[in-house]
């Protein structure tokens, strides 16, 4: 990134991850370098790249140290982020798998180049384990409230709840496509709701069927209104269906950022074992 002041020598790759083909997905900026920069750095850049999230990778034994930033604040897993570092792991390194050590957890990506021309790369994520419990009815009359909606938009057979894979989120299911597509909020007002709730977004669902999704996430608490596509959301969201112990049959397609003309597609793979990590899969393109 040009315009990068803090350190000269840093190189911020700018990748997309979750595309839809040579279209779609969600911009993030990739840092490899040989020290982590400090904390204060690390947000500098992330807010001068302007995308939801940076991810700041440097070698840790025979793995990697990550941590990722949005223009705001810290966040402790970022799916699309891991997604795009995948990818400039197998174009830096070749093919394979890279452990990763995030402030929370320890994950892995993997990263493969089909081809010469070297501009779409498969990249899957194994996220940090995963976890849910039904939401508090006052956070969730909040959550309503904030983006206009009453308790008759619900999807009486995804309850509200409280998801986790690697990060905090609140899910709502929609019972229509329509009332998806009619998401709004204000930005200050879901920032303060989030902070409070210790939630990094809320993801909003509309089922298609029972393996297909439509998803829009808002990402108030890192200061952006909406991300097209959210991989550690659609990692809590997988294991979220398992616990309530939805017919998934064993993995489920998330198609997000549709409504900002941006449409992402995301794969997650379900094991059976309560708890266990969810596969997230697609492909990045370099910009």
């Amino acid at each position: 990134m040009a315009n990068i002041k803090m350190n000269a020598k840093l190189e911020v790759q700018k990748i997309v991850a979750f595309s839809d083909g040579e279209a779609g997905g969600n911009p993030a900026g990739v840092v490899i370098t040989e020290f982590l920069p400090e904390t204060f750095e690390m947000q500098q850049i992330a807010r001068e790249v302007g995308f939801s999230e940076t991810s700041f990778a440097a070698p840790a034994g025979d793995g990697w140290r990550v941590r990722y930033f949005s223009p705001e604040s810290e966040v402790p897993f970022c799916g699309h982020a891991t997604i795009a570092l995948g990818a400039a792991l197998a174009l830096r390194f070749g093919n394979g798998t890279f452990s990763l050590k995030l402030n929370r957890a320890d994950i892995s990506v993997e990263g493969y180049i089909d081809g010469a021309a070297k501009t779409t790369i498969s990249a899957s994520l194994q996220s940090p384990p995963t976890h849910s419990m039904a939401a508090p009815k006052e956070l969730v009359k909040s959550v309503l409230e904030l983006f206009g909606y009453t308790e008759t938009d619900l999807d009486k057979r995804i309850p509200p709840a409280l998801i986790h894979g690697g990060a905090n989120h609140l899910v709502l299911a929609l019972n229509s496509r329509q009332a998806l597509a009619s998401m709004k909020y204000d930005l200050n007002d879901g920032r303060d709701l989030m902070v409070r709730a210790d939630l990094v977004t809320v993801l909003l669902v509309y089922c298609e069927d029972s393996r297909v999704f439509h998803t829009r996430n808002a990402f108030a608490s890192g200061g952006i209104y909406e991300d097209p596509a959210t991989g550690a959301s659609t990692a809590a969201f997988a294991g979220y269906l398992r616990d309530i112990g939805w017919a998934h049959g064993g993995s489920i397609d998330i198609v997000q950022g549709e409504d900002m003309n941006m449409r992402s597609c995301l794969h997650a793979e379900i094991q059976e074992m309560p708890g266990s990590s969810i596969r997230v899969s697609g492909t990045a393109r370099i910009m």
